[in-house]
């Protein structure tokens, strides 16, 4: 059983990071730009440029995946992977709510004009 769950902790660290490292890069370099546009405008414009790179749909089943997999492999004997799995979890969590405030992004610049 103790095998299972080092399975599926592994599984769920290796999808929560490979989509966190594929977008780290972008995030990093829309934060750090030069451009002079600012406010929601420039966030919602460097979040669809992430988000059209690598599929919104493949974030949230990947991401959706991870956290299933990581809540199944805790286990009372295991702190150092219990820790990595809160903490790969808390990263799972961060990347959905980064999908959740595009999509309000979305609505509330499509729905409300300044």
């Amino acid at each position: 059983m103790d095998e299972a769950k080092k399975k599926r902790f592994l599984w769920g660290v290796a999808l929560t990071c490979s989509v966190s490292l594929l977008f780290l890069p972008t995030f990093v370099s829309m934060f750090l730009s030069n451009s002079k546009v600012t406010g929601l405008a420039a966030i919602a414009g460097g979040m669809a440029e992430v988000f059209i790179e690598y599929g919104i749909a493949a974030v949230l089943i990947g991401q959706t995946v991870a956290l299933i997999l990581l809540f199944r492999s805790f286990s009372k004997g295991h702190w150092l992977r219990s820790i990595f799995s809160f903490l790969s979890i808390c990263l799972s969590g961060f990347m959905l709510l980064l999908v959740a405030f595009f999509f309000w992004i979305v609505w509330f610049q499509s729905h409300h004009i300044f």
